[in-house]
């Protein structure tokens, strides 16, 4: 595997906190330059009015996760085509914070609003795993007596563990598969009416995503891995 190679998969460790999907399958990696050990990344995204606390976000998390890669000097992350890219490419690039890119015009770091969004994409994400239990014929009783380590090896699967991890709930393989926003388990009574609310955060945030690879398509035309790699 190339350095450019491992840099995409870092990449690809990189969520849309929004959406709950990588960046280079969003089609948010414009391209990926590496010369030695400097690594230059250029970042897209579907309109120039992306809120730009999720800009930020996108842009830090992907200096991070290159920084932590083996080998690499340097690492310049350029958000092209957006209203704030100025503010946000400068303040990341010097290792900054939200607050310093916009002085005066924010109520602290971006903490509080990325784990409200992984709280709705841990809710999608178990909807999903949910359902394709019960379509497998388990029956609610069976869903709720599952364990995290009972759970098939799926990306979905994976991901809740993720995402129950960073927001220090219960992820462990003794676990609930499932749980509520606090961390208990979900009885087969509950589940019913906890996956119909699922159900429909799920089906917001992928719509969301299909809306964003439309307009994605439509401001800079072919947005997928092929052109990245070129």
């Amino acid at each position: 595997m190339t350095q450019r190679s491992r840099v995409l998969e870092a990449l690809g460790t990189v969520y849309d906190p929004e959406l709950d999907e990588p960046i280079t399958d969003l089609g948010f990696v414009a391209s990926v330059v590496v010369a030695g050990g400097a690594v230059a990344v250029r970042l897209r995204l579907p309109t120039p009015q992306c809120a730009p606390n999720f800009a930020f976000l996108m842009a830090a998390d992907a200096s991070r996760a290159v920084w932590r890669m083996p080998g690499v000097e340097s690492v310049d992350v350029t958000l092209e085509d957006h209203y704030t890219d100025d503010e946000i490419n400068a303040t990341v690039n010097a290792g900054g914070s939200f607050s310093e890119a916009f002085p005066g015009e924010t109520r602290g770091e971006l903490d509080a609003l990325r784990a409200l969004f992984q709280r709705k994409a841990l809710l999608a994400r178990q909807a999903r795993v949910c359902q394709r239990l019960l379509d497998d014929g388990a029956t609610p009783e069976t869903v709720v007596a599952r364990r995290v380590a009972d759970l098939p090896d799926t990306p979905d699967a994976v991901r809740v563990a993720a995402l129950r991890a960073a927001l220090g709930l219960p992820h462990d393989g003794d676990a609930p598969a499932l749980i509520a926003g606090d961390g208990a388990g979900l009885t087969a009574a509950d589940l019913p009416m906890w996956l119909r609310r699922a159900k429909l955060v799920s089906l917001s945030l992928e719509a969301n995503g299909g809306m964003c690879r439309d307009l994605l398509r439509v401001r800079y035309g072919n947005t997928d891995e092929e052109e990245v790699a070129s």
